[in-house]
């Protein structure tokens, strides 16, 4: 019973890690990389689709993105898309593909960068502890329902805590790398 609620946490704090992880991959280092624009909303067909759904992506230097749409008709959305994005590219269009030239970043913008990285850090984190709060109220539940006594209650909030520190840590080191990988200039 209280096994169960304690692995189902622990699944759910791994899929918040994971998604975390997705996150900041579309924080710009000064390296080009697909999954920087991938998950972009671009605005087709009349509805809102990730870039990576409408067009491949490629980075074939370390400073340069090309993304070749499989439909002509969107070069001038997926351009929208990018210019309005808060990225800070300028995409060149010449007809097939799109080319998107990665600047080195000032370290002023490398700065801005960090913060969003501070940002979807903690909102990790976040989740991470409205996971363990699901997960204690489950286990109080429990106690009030006479299902389990209080030190098993004690005992599976003791092993929350310990899988929330662990999940807490992880993100912390993720956000930690991903701050390096943009301040190395």
């Amino acid at each position: 019973m209280i096994e169960d609620v304690i692995a189902e946490a622990r699944g759910r704090m791994e899929k918040a890690l994971e998604h975390l992880q997705t996150d900041l991959t579309s924080v710009r280092t000064g390296r080009a990389s697909p999954s920087l624009v991938e998950r972009l909303p671009v605005e087709q067909y009349g509805t809102e689709m990730p870039l990576n759904q409408l067009a491949t992506i490629a980075a074939p230097e370390a400073r340069l993105l090309t993304i070749s749409p499989w439909d002509k008709g969107s070069l001038g959305a997926i351009e929208k898309a990018i210019r309005k994005s808060t990225l800070g590219l300028n995409p060149s269009n010449d007809g097939t593909v799109i080319r998107i030239a990665i600047p080195p970043l000032t370290e002023e913008r490398r700065r801005a960068m960090v913060k969003i990285v501070h940002d979807k850090v903690e909102q990790g984190r976040i989740a991470i502890r409205n996971i363990r709060r699901d997960a204690m109220g489950q286990a109080r539940e429990f106690r009030d329902e006479k299902m389990i006594s209080d030190d098993d209650e004690r005992r599976a909030e003791g092993q929350i805590q310990e899988l929330t520190n662990k999940f807490v840590a992880q993100a912390d080191q993720l956000g930690k790398a991903k701050e390096q990988d943009v301040m190395a200039v």
